[in-house]
């Protein structure tokens, strides 16, 4: 099933959102991460960072084939052997991944679907205890020049009190700053 209003603008659009190794850093991905998911991978924005970054795996997950052919492209060219796409609905169906067998899940920009605490949920599950939960998602605000409906987005107290609900921890509650057009937070499963 795909995320409401998960439709991708044009690439070229989309990487001038984002400063992902800037936004990896302050949201906690480093080099003592092993392997990492990512729900929803897109074009690869975040995947090939992540994947310089860390020592593992990154289990890239995505809906849709053609999103998976453009960041496994991009991997080959880039020499990076350590990213598995995963052809997956894990809104539906979960990840796919075992219990307690990932440090950091990525969930970027995907929160505005039908049941995000069942997603929390599932990140929960397959983090490690002390695994971290990297959270992103549109600033609240209408004049962004993308982003899901305002009806839909999420604000960062709905963010909060979601992975709260899901039992992950935010042991600093602080809102991160994303400028231009997100924010984020980290969460973790506790020990």
């Amino acid at each position: 099933m795909k995320g409401r209003e998960s439709g991708m603008p044009e690439e070229a659009m989309w990487a001038d959102f984002f400063d992902p190794p800037r936004i990896l850093e302050l949201l906690g991905l480093g080099t003592e991460i092993r392997d990492i998911v990512e729900f929803g991978c897109g074009y690869g924005t975040f995947t090939l960072p992540a994947a310089r970054m860390i020592q593992g795996t990154v289990h890239a997950l995505d809906i849709e084939a053609e999103m998976l052919e453009a960041t496994r492209i991009k991997a080959a060219a880039a020499g990076l052997k350590n990213v598995q796409l995963h052809q997956r609905d894990f809104i539906a169906n979960g990840c796919g991944l075992a219990a307690e067998s990932i440090d950091y899940a990525m969930l970027f920009n995907i929160l505005h679907v039908e049941n995000p605490v069942a997603l929390l949920h599932e990140a929960k599950r397959i983090l490690a205890p002390g695994g971290r939960a990297g959270i992103i998602h549109w600033n609240h605000d209408p004049a962004t020049p993308r982003g899901p409906s305002m009806a839909i987005r999420p604000r960062p107290a709905q963010c909060i009190e979601w992975v709260l609900c899901s039992g992950l921890e935010l042991p600093k509650p602080s809102i991160i700053d994303l400028p231009p057009y997100h924010y984020g937070l980290v969460a973790l499963r506790p020990s």
